[in-house]
């Protein structure tokens, strides 16, 4: 790959376009957890928060939900349910809720501990 074609590409675009095509090629089955964000920025050579956005950008769109302190995993909406917006939103809320839920359920633990 040369620098040359890549210029205009911000690394975690080039990161979010190298696993949109593992997913979409079916080189990575749903269900699939991605490598964490620290192997991700030793394997770009980038920071952790271009691999954060570059993750930011699959989840959008669809092709990878994440679970809070579990990781990130290939989601079975690589077909027509992953340009539906509302099945986006959707699996996008649910992802928010069971972030701020694993969150309360710690501050809780915490406060009660």
């Amino acid at each position: 790959m040369s620098l040359m074609n890549n210029e205009a590409v911000q690394p975690y675009q080039r990161i979010a376009q190298d696993y949109s095509e593992k997913i979409r090629q079916g080189r990575l089955a749903a269900g699939t957890k991605l490598p964490g964000i620290r192997e991700l920025s030793e394997e770009y050579g980038v920071a952790a928060g271009t691999v954060q956005r570059a993750l930011t950008e699959l989840r959008n769109a669809g092709l990878i939900y994440s679970h809070q302190g579990r990781g990130s995993f290939v989601s079975g909406a690589t077909g027509k349910s992953a340009q539906d917006p509302t099945a986006l939103a959707i699996e996008a809320l649910q992802s928010q809720v069971a972030e701020l839920t694993a969150r309360l359920d710690k501050l809780e633990r915490r406060r009660d501990g």
